[in-house]
Order: C-alpha cells, then structure tokens, then sequence
C-alpha cells in the first residue's frame, strides 16, 4: 500500500503543487481545503502523515493541531508562512513533529517528509532502542553511547538529555519540552542551562564542536538529532 498524505490548505494552487509534488515522489494525497475537512479526514481517512497550513478560514491551524491530537498520533508536519518563534514553538508544544516555513523548497519537504515518516515507521517496530546517529551509537535499554566504536562516558543530566533527544530522532523538541522532561517543570524557562549542556553532548559527540551536525538547532525553537538520509 503506498503511504496516504493528507494536505489541509486552503490555497488551491498549493494544494495542486503539492499534489504534484507528492504524487511525484510516490506517495497518495487526500486533501482538504479548512479545518473541519481537514479534522474529518484525519479521523476517517487514516493517513499516515499530515500537512498542515495554519491560516484556515475556519479555525486556525493550532487548533487543528490540538484536535487531531486528541484522537490521533499520525504525524503532522505544519507548512506555514508564519516564521515566528512563538508559532513554531505553540506548534511543536501542541504536538506536531515538524514546521516548514513557506516558502520553501521542494527538496527540504520531501526530505523532512521521510524523516517524519522514518521516525513513525522505526517505533511501529519496536527497534528504537539503538539509534545511529553517523559514527554515533545510542543504545537506549542499555544506557551506552559509542563514537566510532569507542564508549563515551556521560554525566546523569548528560544522557537525560541525550536520551530524551534520540528518543525521537529527526524531530524538533522545543526548549520547553526538553527541560520539563530532563529537569522537571520548575526549569522551564532555564534555557541558558540546557544550552551549557547541549554544548557539552557536542563537544563529546561532534567531530567539529563549533559546526554541529548531530545535534542542531532550530534557532529560537529548540533542538533535533539528526541522524541524516
């Protein structure tokens, strides 16, 4: 069965363009032009991704986002012209897995399109105990991280952190979330402290420090580890 993506937009030529797009690239599109369609589906249709544009002439697409969430945990990646912190961070924190801001290219969704979805496919599995991440290695059960076969040792707020980040590769994780999780509600806005620790994972983790390609940041939003194509 080929992998069914439901777009809820209300701009026809976006929805035609992505129609294209996706079809193109072997995937099913259902699409709905406002929220109360765009909800319908998710709830009838069963897709196995959603993208979502925010501005809806019905309800706005945070909202959307919070409905679905109710009844489902299909991933949704929100496609929006708003380019601020705060949307992107509402978005994420409401339970989306990703935000694309438009415009933007065709290669980037496809490519953000298959992480969302490897993600998905790899905890349908049940393997997520070891994530790969280049010449990095998380074994989650057994609490061990490998670089280029060789163990590194963490601290406790270390592997806290670095654990809650493999345990959803490939998907941002704001500032808000990862501190409620690592250190508990109270630190919620101490993202100057979960900046100092992220520097640390980097500088055991990264072959260059000062130019990271595991564990990158959506400036303003949070941080993702990103395990790559």
């Amino acid at each position: 069965m080929s992998t069914r993506i439901l777009v809820i937009d209300d701009e026809p030529q976006i929805r035609k363009f992505m129609r294209i797009s996706l079809t193109a690239n072997g995937y099913e599109v259902i699409e709905a032009e406002n929220a109360a369609q765009g909800i319908e589906a998710a709830n009838s249709q069963q897709p196995d991704l959603l993208i979502l544009d925010l501005g809806l002439p019905d309800l706005d697409g945070q909202e959307v986002i919070s409905a679905v969430r109710e009844r489902s945990d299909v991933p949704i990646v929100v496609l929006s012209v708003r380019a601020g912190e705060l949307d992107k961070v509402e978005a994420l924190d409401r339970g989306a897995n990703d935000y694309i801001v438009k415009p933007f290219g065709v290669a980037e969704l496809m490519a953000r399109v298959r992480a969302v979805l490897r993600q998905r496919a790899i905890k349908g599995k049940g393997n997520d105990d070891v994530v790969e991440a280049g010449t990095v290695q998380i074994d989650l059960g057994r609490r061990i991280v490998t670089r280029d076969g060789a163990e590194v040792h963490l601290s406790k707020r270390e592997w806290g952190l670095l654990a809650f980040l493999a345990s959803q590769p490939d998907h941002v994780l704001t500032h808000k979330q990862i501190l409620k999780e690592v250190w508990g509600p109270a630190h919620g806005e101490d993202t100057a402290y979960l900046r100092v620790y992220v520097n640390q994972l980097r500088q055991k983790l990264e072959a260059d420090p000062s130019a990271p390609t595991l564990i990158v940041t959506d400036a303003g939003v949070g941080y993702r580890l990103k395990r790559g194509e």
